[in-house]
């Protein structure tokens, strides 16, 4: 592996690629392209405008916005003068803005439009290191990213940026990303070159993607995943097209990426209307879909099913599963799923359909990547995250009351962050004296060499009966249904555990309709009978895959989805299981009121 800083990734890429699209992104409608020069001059022009603004090395800037091709060039130039970005999503809420500035003491901040700006408008005044603020989209008496360009070409200052750089070690720190603070204030961890150039030097070798790829990147940047994700591309020379969630079909025709980053709740999305077109087919042509669904289903790598399965396949993949392709551009070769578990079903069905799934596994803190179920590879496995990646190691910590071979996952390598910013004590509570960042995650090696992760350590409960309910694990199964959106299982010291559900909307509204219930509103349609019969049959379908004592035995239906905005969700969509339970408290009180 060469000698590498993140800020040589854009020059390794035009010396070895030279592309005329290195980025991609919508400006006003149109597609707009940057060549590797077109890169490297705006980059360098952004770090240039920066130093003219008298930002220093290791001076904290934030990037307030959603993916597009302004945060990918104001990174990179932001790291060439030995700046450190600190992200934020932009559905976050004020208060955690002023948080997480103050905290990092950042000097400035690039957000992407009006919307954003409102939220930290005002915010210089409070908050005594934050100097200015800078817009990608227009607006009003605010300064304009592009002035900054235009100082940096005006005013150049490339020795000094050079110079710098020569200071810059591998191990100073490069970013700051805030944890999404589930259990209280968000933490910034800091993270240095060489904990990202670790990761590509692991994972180079067991990824053939190249200069015939393109990749789309929807996912938020302001996460540890998609960002190194975006670095591995360009030590790849992968093209980089930037979509959007709220317009990922139309992206997927128009993009056609061969390459695609998800999270699991995006393809339980995909897969439950992908199930809806089949439930409306009927005859030969609805027999053949389920057949190729089943049979998906059943799917193992290596061609492990066998001569007669893998024919039925090929005919399956030329009958039905053609069109799943299609539906997302056609030229898919890779889902890399990250963020959550993955339900073990989508992973063989999509397989199954041309469309190879690769689950990884990590935290903020590990650069993130600790291991990689690698569809395309030998060595994986259903129903697990995969083998450890090269140069990392774990060992599963067991503690009393655990399954036997279960354990709390400890990693330890060059991934590993250094530290909490700002908070020595918390470091020392996550990095033991060994050297062993401890997780929070519970999980077993499976065959000695697959990782398979069951819980959060600190989401694990216990009944009054002293009985342990691991909630993700039962939380993942019960999201399988078409019915269910959201879900969060609760009953600490309690008899047994209960569940609010945030039922699937659209779904139900269809279900109605072709029910003959009337349907006005989601707080209305919540407390008809037959709704409610309808998620008892269901939450009775799914209580089937688990112990007696596991079992769902009583629930409530919540009227409005979950989100970062009304706080019972992280900006990553984690559950915030103390702001639920406070905002719901009386609905809990009710559904344990009788027999505990």
């Amino acid at each position: 592996m060469e000698d590498l800083k993140i800020f040589d990734l854009d020059r390794r890429y035009a010396n070895l690629f030279d592309k005329e699209d290195m980025i991609a992104g919508r400006k006003n409608g149109q597609w707009k392209k940057y060549s590797c020069s077109e890169y490297i001059q705006t980059s360098d022009a952004i770090g240039n405008g920066l130093l003219n603004l008298g930002i220093l090395k290791g001076d904290k800037i934030c990037i307030i916005s959603s993916n597009r091709t302004e945060w990918s060039l104001c990174d990179m130039g932001i790291n060439k003068i030995g700046g450190i970005n600190t992200p934020l999503y932009p559905n976050s809420t004020r208060s955690d803005y002023k948080y997480i500035i103050n905290d990092s003491e950042a000097k400035l901040i690039f957000v992407e439009n009006i919307e954003v700006f409102k939220k930290i408008e005002g915010l210089e005044n409070e908050i005594s290191t934050l100097k200015v603020i800078y817009s990608f989209e227009k607006i009003p008496n605010v300064n304009n990213w592009e002035e900054l360009i235009e100082l940096g070409i005006t005013k150049p200052q490339n020795e000094t940026m050079k110079q710098i750089q020569k200071t810059i070690s591998d191990d100073d720190l490069f970013t700051l990303i805030y944890t999404s603070g589930t259990t209280g204030n968000p933490k910034g961890v800091m993270i240095t070159h060489s904990n990202i150039i670790s990761q590509i030097s692991a994972l180079k070798d067991n990824l053939d993607w190249g200069k015939k790829d393109r990749a789309i990147s929807f996912l938020p940047l302001s996460h540890v995943f998609e960002r190194m994700v975006e670095y591995f591309y360009m030590y790849k020379g992968v093209s980089i097209y930037y979509g959007s969630i709220e317009t990922i079909g139309d992206d997927l025709k128009i993009i056609k990426p061969t390459l695609m980053p998800t999270v699991p709740r995006l393809l339980e999305k995909v897969y439950d209307k992908i199930m809806t077109k089949g439930e409306s087919l009927s005859g030969i042509k609805k027999k053949l879909f389920f057949w190729a669904v089943n049979l998906g289903l059943k799917h193992e790598y290596n061609g492990n099913n066998g001569f007669w399965y893998e024919l039925q396949l090929k005919l399956a993949n030329k009958l039905i599963f053609n069109k799943w392709r299609e539906a997302v551009g056609g030229r898919i070769r890779m889902i890399i799923s990250g963020s959550a578990a993955l339900q073990e079903r989508l992973a063989r069905v999509f397989t199954a359909a041309k469309m190879p799934v690769s689950e990884g596994y990590g935290l903020t803190e590990t650069s993130p990547v600790i291991s990689v179920n690698f569809a395309h590879s030998k060595e994986a496995c259903y129903g697990t995250v995969g083998p450890v990646i090269q140069g990392v190691k774990i060992k599963i910590n067991h503690e009393e009351g655990m399954r036997e071979g279960e354990g709390e996952i400890l990693v330890k390598g060059p991934n590993i962050m250094l530290g909490y910013y700002n908070k020595p004590e918390e470091t020392r509570k996550a990095i033991d004296k060994d050297g062993w960042f401890h997780t929070g995650d519970i999980g077993t090696l499976i065959e000695g060499k697959y990782l398979k992760i069951t819980d959060r350590k600190k989401e694990i409960f216990k009944t009054s009966g002293g009985k342990y309910i691991a909630p993700q694990v039962m939380e993942n199964k019960f999201k399988q249904s078409i019915f269910i959106e959201q879900l969060m299982v609760v009953g600490e010291n309690k008899k047994h555990p209960a569940a609010f559900i945030v039922p699937d909307f659209v779904y139900l509204a269809d279900w109605c309709k072709n029910n003959q219930i009337t349907y006005s509103n989601s707080e209305q349609i919540i407390r008809e009978p037959k709704i409610l019969e309808l998620f008892d049959a269901e939450v009775k379908k799914y209580n089937e895959h688990f112990n007696q004592y596991e079992r769902i035995k009583k629930f409530v239906l919540i009227g409005k989805a979950w989100s970062p905005e009304g706080g019972e969700l992280t900006a990553t969509l984690k559950l915030k299981r103390r702001n639920i339970l406070e905002k719901y408290s009386d609905l809990y009180i009710k559904i344990f009121e009788k027999n505990g």
